[in-house]
């Protein structure tokens, strides 16, 4: 079974409602209609004529809730109510309240305002200090490997770096089901080279393990030393992840956006993401070139990750 195969079959029945605020977009129209299909999900489109009461109904308490959490919401002529009524912020807003499972939008809006919507409405999940991204690439061989970020950070700092580290921790948990081994790349491993960004992962490395003492780790190590065991046997023979990392934490976006975009196109591993990860309640981006079928395994991804927050 192919790693898409295997998410939609994870997610089927999850019962998640979801919300679509691009639900004008024809991509949107299709992916709903593919989640109902296979049961993956409860989809709602906003911005469809039909749903106004619906909207109309809960725009109180979304506009209470960006108060709440943004004070000077009022200012210079603008109301929380209006800022309320934009299908990004309303659908961030209904996930906050508890109105939804999860929200998934940025077929057409930018990744900046996706984020910015969801920091604002629902904000960052206890011990984690970034929002980042992660891609989960499904390999021939049965692999699945998860690359953050990928998306949204340019040049992260140590905190964000292991706050990267941890969020992908819970989240495939919860997407694949195995249990995390987390590789923090590097142009290094153990110590064969020096430069303070190499410093900057083995400060990322700390801080991930004092949080995360159970989870498998280590860092820095270059690709090689995280994916392959017989170079691990030689380049950092005492490390934990003996060439068998599932997670890699990429010292820049630069790497990141690059290595999967490269592992898609030449090692013929399919894709599913980007997906936010490190918010308090799901949300997602998505590629602005994004197909249904992106979207729907998009939306799978965030159905899971609300049922593993489920108490």
């Amino acid at each position: 079974m192919s790693f898409r195969a295997a998410l939609r079959a994870r997610a089927a029945g999850s019962g998640a409602r979801l919300i679509f605020p691009e639900g004008e977009d024809p991509r949107m129209q299709q992916a709903a209609e593919i989640l109902r299909t296979l049961d993956i999900a409860d989809p709602v489109l906003l911005g469809r004529g039909h749903l106004e009461p619906y909207r109309d109904s809960r725009l109180p308490a979304v506009a209470e809730r960006l108060r709440s959490r943004r004070p000077d919401a009022v200012r210079d002529g603008v109301h929380a109510l209006d800022l309320a009524a934009d299908p990004l912020r309303f659908g961030a807003g209904l996930v906050a309240i508890g109105e939804a499972d999860g929200c998934v939008a940025g077929a057409v809006l930018p990744t900046a305002d996706v984020v910015r919507a969801a920091l604002w409405a629902i904000g960052l999940r206890e011990g984690i200090r970034a929002v980042t991204s992660a891609m989960y690439h499904g390999f021939p061989d049965g692999r699945v490997l998860t690359y953050t970020d990928i998306a949204v950070i340019p040049n992260p700092t140590a905190e964000q770096l292991a706050s990267a580290g941890l969020a992908a921790v819970a989240d495939r948990r919860a997407l694949v089901g195995d249990e995390p081994r987390v590789a923090f790349l590097s142009f290094s491993t153990a110590g064969s080279a020096e430069s303070p960004d190499v410093e900057r992962v083995r400060r990322a490395v700390a801080i991930f393990q004092a949080a995360a003492p159970d989870v498998v780790s280590d860092g820095e190590l270059q690709a090689d030393a995280a994916l392959d065991p017989a170079v691990a046997a030689r380049k950092c023979p005492d490390s934990p992840i003996a060439g068998a990392a599932n997670i890699l934490v990429f010292p820049s976006l630069d790497a990141g956006n690059i290595a999967y975009k490269l592992t898609e196109r030449l090692a013929g591993a399919t894709a599913a993401g980007p997906l936010l990860q490190g918010l308090a309640q799901p949300m997602s981006d998505l590629s602005r070139g994004a197909s249904p079928d992106d979207i729907v395994d998009v939306a799978a991804m965030v159905a899971l990750q609300a049922a593993g927050r489920t108490p």
